[in-house]
């Protein structure tokens, strides 16, 4: 950054009033600041005393000018000086120049290497001190020594308080930086002591746990974090405490965020230990999707071949039946067999439930409203309960929309109504859906009912596949489709019992999303249908409604339709220019979104022409270039 010549102008002069000679040189031993009285104090030439003089030159100047009395080798002399200036020591002494005045030299090096040197001319005072001996006929001559003693011890006194001074500016320094650090790392750095007692802190508590304070430093373990959390984390803190480093990793009561904590003992202290604390939610969330994913290709595996040959013996089964329903048969076996053939079909469904089990299947996330799902969730949901059975739907979420898999929630959540309603029967009850967000972290989903709750092996074991409380009717695996489903996504999902029936509660993890990045109903026009199968399928994964034009005339028409929220066109239909197409299904439409594809360099005139007023796609369409367009607001 370059210097202000009015700030160095004023430096330069405040360096020039003081009484003391002071030069700086850097760790090359080259000048870097000197004043005025070096330069008087010494007889020095210009040059010696211009940024840039090297040191040695400047001994050896003084040497040839007799500063240092007779010298027999000069150049030794001068390598003398330099090796004790490179070693960088600080040190005072007083010495006598060669026209006769007394000098203190007092030297401290810079933390940067390099060092600064002050030049105290004391010739009056060692006259005081050579007068002060001459009257020694009054004094006695141990009084005289200490007085010449404490002379000297003040004035290297002054010397060390001033090296001192420096040294606690730059531990200050350091300690700001460390202070600055600590305060811009992501996580919560702490110290506590052997008390429990914090005795540092970086100040970021609160980024880690809601609603706690963040000066925390004279508090103790629970004050700081509560009963419930201290709790979790006091036995691990013992251990560290007693020397023993380790790392906990937890879920915080109030909010459910995953937290890591790495417990270092201090060994410079009885028992104090350093606390290093990290959020890991995401990480927590991701690793559980993955953990469910290698679970179910495990479980593929496993099934797969058992599932092919069962469905063998299936069709074996099926078709022996069918032959011997056309022989004679006695009074009675056609209802046998029809039995038999009924369980096969009930073993080809179970074959399928299995098969959607262990099949591989992404969650694929995408923007949804989330008043628009319940709205189309509820009469769903609905349509499968008994006129005595009601469904009552309350949703706190604060976000509009939330990035979710909207197929699989619903199926999740239409099988837990469904068990609702079988563990209500036959009599009246109530089935309650509840939405909310828990601490900015997780969607808490509710379904409670009031039937004959959970029973205590249910509890225990109703996440299993194949255990099921309802007999021949159930498969046993309705909860287990829906516990995987909520692990796939990274969540939880917890069984209870309320005081009025059952309660199942399950947590994803909350990603929310612009409420405007809802599911569109996009025009795609393009003259090869190529191109358009392509394109489709992107926008079909991406959670769109797509319906397709191949001519600019079926472009306009299809822009007339309502509800319609996007076209997205070629460049180039055929011979028809598609900027031109765009420009009058704009005309006609100034509120519908536009945008365009091509092959096209950017330098080219119709690329320009189109790009001047909407976005433009290079192909081959980019997936996440397409899912960001698709999410921007873009007016004509």
């Amino acid at each position: 950054m370059a210097r202000d010549p009015k700030t160095d102008t004023f430096t330069r002069a405040g360096l020039n009033l003081i009484q003391q000679a002071l030069s700086i040189y850097d760790a090359d031993l080259r000048l870097a600041v000197s004043n005025r009285p070096f330069q008087e104090m010494f007889d020095l030439p210009r040059h010696l005393v211009t940024p840039g003089a090297r040191f040695d030159e400047t001994i050896a100047y003084l040497v040839a000018r007799g500063e240092y009395g007779e010298v027999e080798d000069e150049a030794s002399f001068v390598q003398t000086r330099v090796d004790q200036a490179l070693a960088f020591v600080p040190h005072y002494l007083e010495r006598v120049r060669a026209n006769g005045r007394a000098i203190s030299i007092e030297g401290s090096p810079l933390p940067e290497g390099g060092w600064v040197t002050v030049y105290t001319d004391i010739t009056a005072v060692k006259r005081q001190e050579a007068l002060l001996r001459a009257r020694s006929e009054e004094l006695s001559d141990q009084v005289l020594s200490h007085t010449e003693e404490l002379a000297l011890t003040n004035r290297r006194l002054e010397a060390t308080i001033s090296q001192l001074q420096e040294a606690k500016a730059t531990v200050g320094e350091m300690e700001a930086r460390t202070r600055l650090v600590t305060e811009m790392t992501p996580a919560h750095i702490a110290h506590i002591d052997a008390r429990g007692i914090y005795t540092f802190t970086n100040r970021r508590l609160s980024s880690l746990l809601q609603g706690r304070a963040n000066d925390i430093i004279g508090l103790s373990f629970e004050e700081a974090l509560g009963e419930d959390t201290a709790a979790l984390l006091r036995p691990t803190l013992a251990r560290a405490s007693a020397g023993e480093p380790a790392v906990l990793e937890f879920s915080e009561p109030a909010s459910g965020r995953r937290i890591r904590t790495a417990f270092t003992p201090d060994e410079h202290s009885d028992g104090g230990v350093y606390l290093l604390s990290t959020d890991v939610t995401q990480e927590t969330q991701a690793r559980t999707a993955l953990e469910q994913t290698h679970k179910r290709e495990l479980a593929a595996q496993l099934t797969s071949g058992l599932a092919h040959d069962f469905a063998n013996l299936l069709t074996i089964i099926l078709g022996l039946q069918a032959r011997l329903e056309k022989l004679p048969l006695p009074h009675g076996a056609h209802e046998l067999t029809g039995a038999t053939r009924m369980a096969v079909r009930r073993g080809g469904l179970l074959l399928d439930k299995i098969a959607n089990m262990t099949s591989t299947r992404e969650i694929r996330a995408a923007p949804v409203v989330v008043q628009d799902f319940l709205a189309g969730f509820t009469p769903l949901a609905q349509a499968t309960l008994p006129d005595a059975v009601a469904l009552s739907v309350r949703c706190n979420v604060a976000h509009t929309a939330l990035m979710l898999d909207a197929g699989s929630l619903q199926d999740g959540l239409l099988n837990l109504v469904l068990n609702a309603r079988d563990g209500i029967g036959a009599e009246e009850g109530q089935i309650t859906l509840i939405l909310q967000d828990v601490k900015d972290t997780w969607l808490e989903i509710t379904v409670e009912d009031t039937g004959r709750g959970f029973s205590d092996a249910a509890l225990d074991q109703a996440l299993n596949p194949f255990f099921t409380t309802k007999g021949d009717e159930g498969s046993g695996l309705g909860l287990t489709m829906v516990y995987d489903l909520v692990k796939l996504a990274g969540g939880t999902l917890r069984l209870s019992n309320s005081a009025s029936g059952a309660r199942v509660m399950l947590r994803l993890p909350l990603r929310p999303a612009q409420a405007d990045a809802r599911p569109r109903l996009i025009l795609l026009v393009d003259d090869m249908s190529e191109i358009r199968a392509q394109v489709r399928d992107l926008l079909t994964d991406l959670g769109h409604q797509v319906i397709e034009a191949a001519t600019a005339e079926e472009a306009q028409t299809l822009a007339d339709l309502p509800g319609l929220d996007w076209v997205l066109s070629d460049i180039h239909l055929g011979e028809v220019d598609g900027v031109a197409v765009l420009g009058h299904i704009a005309d006609r439409h100034p509120a519908l979104r536009l945008s365009l594809m091509t092959s096209l360099p950017p330098d080219d005139p119709l690329f320009m022409a189109g790009a001047a007023r909407w976005p433009v796609l290079r192909k081959p369409i980019d997936v996440s270039a397409l899912a960001a367009l698709l999410m921007t607001e873009v007016t004509p």
